[in-house]
């Protein structure tokens, strides 16, 4: 009989000791080192990407920073563009987890939606952030790229709330789809607006009230 069949007989009978499992065993050593490098690359990209700029930094600055070889880095992304991308990745979670725990305990989901989307305000205002997310990200990653990104973490959450308030009775929407799109275009714009202000207080206070009000517009 061939080792690792169920048959009528064998079914529910654990295997041999010797017999191998689907279980994933523990990663490999090798494995957790790959894991750590990146890891390590990307954090020096955050740091040295956010207190610089994109066009500031070196790779050879972001190798040193992360004390791997610039070897190490090509491994692991072919070019500076792509480390980037991970670290704008790794910041736009930053922004969603901030908003979400912001808007947590709001009492209906129009204002978790303007809660979440006024945190992402205040959040993105942070030196570092902005200039991941606002200032280089569009010009680095250019507009496709940068929005497929920005919906890829941003459209499921801000589309499961507007969702729910739709089921509620709370709003009233002919095509969810689009008016997520239409906000999270409109949030981010905004974030644009407040990072190139004179006066980032007064514009982030006029911003977040014109998206309440755009939320509001759909209250029936």
């Amino acid at each position: 009989m061939h080792k690792g069949i169920a048959t009528e007989y064998t079914r529910g009978v654990p295997p041999p000791a010797d017999t191998p499992t689907d279980q994933p065993g523990p990663p490999s050593l090798r494995a957790e080192q790959v894991a750590q490098t990146r890891a390590a690359l990307v954090a020096a990209g955050r740091r040295l990407f956010g207190q610089q700029g994109f066009a500031a930094t070196s790779v050879d600055d972001l190798a040193r920073e992360a004390r791997v070889t610039t070897g190490a880095l090509y491994h692991h992304f072919p070019n500076k563009t792509k480390l980037f991308e991970a670290v704008f990745e790794l910041a736009h979670t930053e922004l969603m987890e901030g908003s979400v725990q912001a808007a947590t305990g709001a009492p209906d989901e129009v204002e978790l939606l303007s809660r979440g989307f006024e945190a992402f305000l205040d959040s993105v205002q942070q030196p570092e952030l902005r200039q991941i997310v606002i200032v280089d990200a569009p010009a680095v990653l250019g507009l496709a790229r940068f929005t497929e990104l920005d919906e890829q973490y941003a459209y499921t959450e801000i589309m499961y709330a507007l969702q729910s308030a739709i089921d509620a009775g709370r709003l009233e929407v002919e095509d969810p789809g689009t008016l997520t799109r239409l906000l999270l275009g409109a949030l981010t714009r905004g974030a644009m607006l407040v990072a190139n202000s004179e006066d980032p207080e007064r514009t982030r206070g006029s911003v977040a009230r014109t998206m309440r009000a755009l939320l509001t517009s759909f209250v029936p």
